[in-house]
């Protein structure tokens, strides 16, 4: 079975875009959450991951528009939040308040979370990475770091596949990952978008100018 695996798409239509076009085939899509905020295309994007069916759990700005709090954003995160509880409609709204912090999937293979196992608001960096993150899963899926990076260790994989609308590892490219669960692999991929398109989108909607600036240069 091999699975598309996805994070922090954060509104942005065009990554998204280009990630779904650039995507081999595969069985099945997951998401280690955050699909709002930041960028101005919550509406959008959480109808394209609803359309396809991709198994998602809750992040930090997925919780903050859901239950209109703000989880010490700074500016450009309070200001996407904001943007997107007023794009959003109620529907929207109680179907991202129902996403859980975790899932496991596929027979207990692969568990998803934001940010850590013991805490879903927690960054697991890099180095951060250890078997000790896995319980009784193959593979385990974060984000919220929005750095790509997979490790396998003889106990099981760590993956994050990156993020989708706003890489912070200074490659602007959308990041995602391929996770073939037969042979136990990951591949790590990225793909180009219209990076111009959503920095003049963001201007438009005006969001905070460095929401969209920032985005070329993936940081």
């Amino acid at each position: 079975m091999r699975i598309g695996v996805l994070s922090d798409v954060h509104a942005n239509l065009p990554a998204l875009e280009a990630v779904l076009d650039d995507l081999p085939p595969v069985d099945a899509l997951l998401n280690a959450g955050d699909i709002v905020g930041y960028n101005p295309w919550p509406s959008e994007c959480l109808a394209t991951v609803r359309e396809r069916d991709v198994t998602s759990v809750m992040g930090n700005h997925d919780r903050a528009v859901a239950t209109d709090s703000n989880f010490r954003f700074n500016g450009m995160a309070a200001a996407g939040v904001r943007y997107a509880r007023e794009a959003l409609d109620d529907h929207d709204i109680e179907w991202l308040a129902s996403l859980p912090d975790e899932r496991t999937c596929f027979e207990g293979q692969v568990r998803i979370v934001h940010g850590h196992p013991d805490d879903p608001d927690r960054y697991t960096y890099v180095e951060d990475f250890s078997p000790s993150l896995l319980d009784d899963e193959d593979v385990l899926v974060l984000g919220h770091t929005h750095v790509q990076h997979a490790e396998r260790y003889p106990e099981g994989i760590v993956l994050n596949p990156g993020s989708v609308g706003q890489p912070r590892d200074r490659d602007p490219r959308a990041a995602y990952a391929v996770l073939d669960l037969e042979d136990q692999t990951v591949e790590c991929r990225r793909v180009k978008y219209d990076v111009d398109r959503a920095v003049e989108a963001v201007q438009d909607a005006n969001l905070p100018g460095k929401t969209g600036e920032r985005l070329r240069d993936g940081r």
